[in-house]
């Protein structure tokens, strides 16, 4: 499915998918925070070379020459601070386990930074790793393995953001590992965590990233309530216009958010009624040509246009 990269309010998330009859398949989340007993929450930063000037420090300047190797400005650390805050206050603990990933040599080492409370967040220092070298490559099992056997292991759920400006050295591997977690999740062992990738930069791989994201559509795994279960979702920070679209993906399509709602084309035709109430996922269907969609529900609408999705799907 192709993810649309500007999802009209309330929508979190607008996947869409061309069918070889030419109608469009929908997913859409209505945006909104759970509120979920015993939530944890984390969250793992590059720490490989590449990502150094984005730290504030140049590959090409050491602190042998004056001025500490500062040659940039830090743009990762008001980033961390307003993501490690609201990602706090979620938790239930109000905390958030801040780490770095992709150190040593081969990208990977992970390294503890700080559990922070709303509070802290706000002076938290955020300038690389310090007992890890910076890695020359980028592996992603290593963190995830961190928060999922570790950190959260015995969290009832998690979610857990992963920051990268570059691409994945062990993606196989992380699908794989996913895959058995998953299955674990199904039969009721292990508790959910949801992973979010937040691509920043130019050379980031969005491939990848949507690769993940779309890797258990289909699937048919659900979680002994009936949820689907989706590990994954991905966004691009500069498209982001909220930190709340981390929880994009976060609802349970038993959620009902409104008593009632409709789906519209362009053309007016009626594509889903949701007359017994609208779920915080939605799945239609629209018919071929259309281009946009009207989501009607007592005291509004909004209308989304999905040709940006088609010309990718």
């Amino acid at each position: 499915m192709a993810q649309l990269s500007q999802p009209a309010e309330p929508f979190g998330e607008v996947n869409v998918h061309k069918q070889p009859d030419g109608s469009i398949d929908v997913v859409a989340t209505i945006l909104m925070v759970p509120e979920i007993e015993g939530a944890r929450a984390g969250l793992a930063l590059d720490a490989s070379v590449s990502m150094k000037k984005m730290y504030g420090l140049s590959p090409m300047v050491s602190s042998v020459f004056g001025g500490g190797g500062t040659a940039h400005p830090n743009l990762v650390e008001p980033v961390t601070r307003t993501m490690a805050a609201y990602l706090s206050n979620f938790s239930s603990d109000s905390r958030c386990e801040v780490v770095y990933w992709a150190c040593n040599p081969d990208g990977s080492a992970v390294e503890p930074l700080a559990a922070v409370t709303a509070a802290d967040a706000g002076t938290l220092a955020v300038t690389g790793p310090k007992k890890h070298p910076w890695g020359k490559g980028t592996k992603l099992l290593p963190p995830v393995k961190h928060f999922v056997e570790a950190a959260f292991k015995d969290a009832p759920w998690a979610i857990c953001v992963f920051v990268t400006d570059g691409v994945i050295d062990d993606l196989d591997a992380v699908k794989a590992y996913c895959r058995t977690f998953a299955q674990e999740i199904a039969t009721g062992r292990r508790a959910f965590i949801k992973l979010v990738l937040i691509g920043i930069g130019e050379e980031v791989n969005e491939r990848q990233m949507e690769e993940l994201d779309d890797m258990f559509e289909g699937s048919g795994l659900v979680d002994p309530k009936g949820n689907d279960i989706d590990l994954w979702d991905h966004k691009l920070a500069s498209e982001m216009k909220k930190v709340e679209e981390i929880f994009a993906e976060v609802v349970s399509q038993n959620t009902i958010v409104a008593a009632s709602a409709s789906v519209r084309n362009q053309a007016d035709a009626l594509c889903k009624d949701y007359s017994n109430g609208l779920p915080a996922i939605l799945r239609f269907k629209l018919p071929k040509g259309s281009t946009s969609f009207t989501l009607s529900y007592p005291g509004g609408s909004v209308t989304q246009d999905i040709t940006e999705g088609l010309t990718r799907a």
